[in-house]
This record gives C-alpha cells, structure tokens and sequence, in this order.
C-alpha cells in the first residue's frame, strides 16, 4: 500500500484570507524584529498590486509568503530606507509604469525551512519581473548575523567576507546563492533590525530578458502641449456656421502641434437662439439634438488634425429620459470618452432641468492620464483627488461663468485642486454675451493652466491666463513626468502625506452604469 502523501503545496497570489496565516508566520520569522503586517495594510497590499503578493499553500493553508511593489528607481536611488519604501504601510511608492520589482518581505514557516520554499517563491517573483518586462529586482536584504561581528568589523568588511563563502549569513548567503548581487550597503535602512545594526544591503537581480520600452512612434508623451480655447459667444445662424468656428479654433491650435484642445462649457449655447419662442428648458432639450453630430464631427476633426479634443461640455438627452452635461474626450487615434456633470447647480436645475451623472472617470491618453470636472463639479474636492488616486495628472474643466464672483468661485477652486493634487489644472470659459439669448446673457472668463506650487514650478504656480474679456488661445507644454518627481520628492507631497489610518476617501458608485 503506498503512504499517503502528506504536503500538497501550490503556488498563488496571496488572498486576503491569507492574513492570519501570515500574521502567524511573521510572528515567528519576524520575533524581536518586528511586528506583522496588519490585516489592512495587506488589504492596500493587494489592492494595488495583487500579481506581486505572492504565497506557497500546503494544503490549503499559506506557510510561505514574498510580498512586493513597483518602484520607480529613479526616485529612490541607492541609498533609500525601508520605510520610503513601504510608506508607513500605505506603500505609496508603488508605480505602475516603474522599473523595477522591489522586494519587501519573504516570510517562510520555520515548519518548512528545509524544504526550498524561499527558491521557489524567488523563481516566482523572477517570473514576474520577465513577464512585467522590468529590468529587475531590487530588495534591501537583511544581514542578520551581523550582530555577533558588530565589534570586530564594518558591516561592509562582513558583506565581503559572506560574499567570500568566509562568513556564512542566514539571509545574505541565500539571496546570493538566488542570483542576486550586492549593489551597495544601505546604511540606517532599518533601525528596528537589531540584528543588521539597521544596515541592509542592496541586492540587484537582472532581468537578461528585459527589453527597453522606448518607442520610436506611439510612445506617451513626457511633455503635454496643451491648447485652452477662450470662446467668444456670439450668434450663429446654424449648426455649420458654428462648426466652422470650432474647425478653426482646432486647426489652429493643432498648427502649433499642440497635443490637446480644450474647449467651454455649454459653448455650442449660442444656437438655442434657433429655438426662440421655447422656454429655456426646452430650448435645451431641442440643443441636444445636435449633440451626436457634434461630437462625430469632432472626433473627424482629431484624426485629421493629429489632436486630442476635449468638447467643452454639450447637453446630451439619453433614453431615460433625462437631460446631461456631457463633456466628450474625442482621441486622435478615433477613439472617443466621456465624462458627465455630476454636481449641477441651482440654476441649472431650475433653468434647464440638468440632471446629475453617475460615473467619474480617468482617462487614458497619448499624453498620460486626464481626468475631466464640468465648472461646478471642481468645487468639489473629493472628485479630484479621488481621480488622482486612480493615477491623473492633468485635470481640464471646461466652465460657463456670467459674473466675476462666479469665475473666482471656479478658479480658486481650479488653483487649489492644482495644489493639493500636485497635478496641472487647465480651465476653458467663454466671454461676450448673446441678446435675446434668455439665461444666456453675459459671460466672464479668464481661461488658465495652473500647476502645483513648489520650485519646479512658476513662483504663482500658473503656466499660463489669458486676458479677460476677449476671444484668444492658450499654448503651453507641461512637464508630466515633473508631476511624478513632485509627488515623491517635492518639499510637501501632499499624496504621499495623507493618513490613511485615520480616513478613508471611497467611491460608492463603482458599480453603476450612467
């Protein structure tokens, strides 16, 4: 009779039922050292990057774990801490678009030790750092055995002497033995590891399969040249009379090679004229019909003209019935989005019976992440900065203002949104006035791009504002890649700083569909 076999083990991503399991196991690795991961910090853990927690079960059960992030190198270097790391266990250095894998935990049940579970959960992070096309990984190891040399030689006398074969260090000597080499001693990497004197070495693995992700063609742009339209409201005696002027503001701003256009809010408003002797809520309702053509003509006129158009907003009448601020993202490649006013006004309401949208998006872009607030909806803090949660580094809002009160009311708004998001802010208003245009009278606008404020950035933290008062265009690169740098090492990191231990910003509505 054969013997049943007693292990079954299997390799999987870490769930968050996992947690007392490796709380158990950290215990026991981690004695003295330091205390285990919280339930929520693991739950940030896989939330964020759910392919890089990584477990070996046996019979169901995890007895071995190896937790990790993406890092952007550049940002850390080779000197960095443990704790710039994990970010007080909130692990904000996670990058998406990084280079490397970084190593944060390997935790074995001492029950197992013997059984080469450490190997296989290091072939399983190689794996996916190939599949990841990284360059590596990265991880401050510890040198455990230190301790008992602190007084005869230098940790980097001791790291030689391991690397040698003369010395032997629990975790040194395996991670050598996995294809990792030293890069250099991290000096005060972590000051609880008693055992390392605080020290770790910086160990590198190198991904021989790598491939350089430099496009010649197609490539996310670092620098954004954005164009924002200050529209001058004026009569127009139809549809292809007001196309024209909307062809020439993308043809022009498109000469400049700009890579986006942004346009006011409600600016194809003018052609409700057409509608004299309705009611404005009617009249509204009648402009909605326009709407389809509008936005199929404006996503011709990306393709031909190699431009991003963000539409200002439209009203758009769907098949519940309801009226919509919509704002459509019109992409050069064809493609086309669209985000929905979701606060609307008093006014508003009352006037042309808006009804409020459902959905808050990010949008993917030759030039990064975009997000869109229709005017009102930037006074609302949370919107923004849960768009920059989801990765947004340029936010546009195209608004509609009639008097100076209302502009400063979207533009301090705008200028604050810019500050404590560390993302550029660009806002599209009209000006003029249409008579005989019933709630549509006057307009006040100073069209702007702000940014954030610190060194690398105008002393008034604005790239660029038009003159009031007058039709005209606003050209101006942004540096996308300088958002990164400011939220990792700007002198506040208003992101990074957020104390998630204490509150919570959540979207309720993700599973809805407008």
């Amino acid at each position: 009779m054969i013997d049943e076999i007693e292990h079954k083990l299997k390799t999987r991503h870490l769930r968050i039922e996992d947690y007392n399991a490796l709380r158990e196991i950290s215990k026991r690795v981690y004695k003295g050292v330091a205390p285990p991961w919280t339930e929520k910090e693991l739950e940030y853990l896989i939330d964020k990057f759910p392919e890089g927690q990584i477990c070996i079960e046996d019979n169901g059960t995890a007895v071995a774990i190896a937790l990790s992030l993406i890092i952007d190198f550049s940002l850390y270097g080779d000197q960095h801490s443990y704790n710039q790391i994990v970010s007080d266990g909130t692990f904000k250095s996670h990058d998406a678009e990084g280079d490397y894998l970084y190593g944060i935990d390997v935790s074995v049940d001492p029950e197992y030790q013997g059984m080469r579970l450490g190997r296989r959960l290091y072939d399983a992070r190689r794996e996916l750092a190939e599949n990841l096309n990284l360059k590596g990984i990265l991880l401050g190891g510890r040198i455990s055995g230190y301790h008992k040399y602190a007084k005869k030689m230098s940790a980097q006398q001791y790291i030689q002497k391991v690397k040698n074969k003369e010395l032997y260090d629990p975790v040194l000597s395996f991670q050598l033995s996995n294809d990792f080499h030293v890069r250099n001693l991290l000096d005060d990497y972590w000051p609880g590891d008693h055992q390392s004197r605080g020290n770790a070495v910086l160990l590198e693995w190198i991904n021989i399969y790598y491939q350089k992700k430099t496009k010649l063609i197609g490539r996310t742009k670092s620098i954004a040249r954005l164009g924002v339209v200050q529209w001058q409201m004026r009569r127009f005696d139809s549809f292809s009379d007001f196309m024209q002027q909307v062809e020439f503001f993308v043809n022009t701003v498109s000469n400049y090679k700009a890579d986006i256009i942004l346009f006011p809010e409600l600016f194809n408003a003018p052609l409700i004229h057409t509608y004299e002797g309705n009611n404005p809520a009617e009249a509204m309702r009648m402009l909605a019909g326009f709407t389809e053509d509008l936005r199929q003509a404006m996503t011709e006129m990306a393709l031909s003209y190699n431009i991003n158009i963000v539409t200002g907003s439209v009203p758009q009448l769907r098949e519940d019935g309801k009226l919509y601020n919509v704002s459509f993202l019109c992409r050069r490649d064809g493609t086309w989005d669209s985000q929905t006013k979701i606060h609307i006004t008093p006014d508003e309401d009352v006037s042309w019976k808006f009804s409020g949208g459902h959905d808050l998006k990010v949008f993917d872009t030759d030039v990064g992440k975009i997000g869109i607030l229709i005017c009102y909806d930037i006074e609302f803090p949370e919107l923004a900065r849960i768009q920059t949660l989801k990765g947004m580094k340029m936010l546009l809002v195209p608004f509609w203002t009639d008097t100076k009160t209302g502009y400063l009311r979207v533009r301090r708004c705008a200028q604050a949104r810019a500050i404590e998001n560390e993302c550029f802010v660009a806002i599209s208003g009209s000006v003029g006035n249409i008579p005989k245009v019933e709630t549509m009278g006057i307009q006040y606008s100073q069209s702007a791009i702000f940014t954030p404020s610190d060194f690398s950035y105008p002393h008034d933290a604005i790239a660029s504002e038009a003159t009031p008062g007058i039709e005209t265009t606003l050209i101006t690169d942004l540096d996308m890649d300088l958002i990164k740098e400011l939220r990792s090492q700007g002198s506040v990191r208003n992101i990074e700083s957020r104390r998630n231990d204490l509150y919570k910003l959540r979207w309720l509505n993700d599973e809805s569909k407008e």
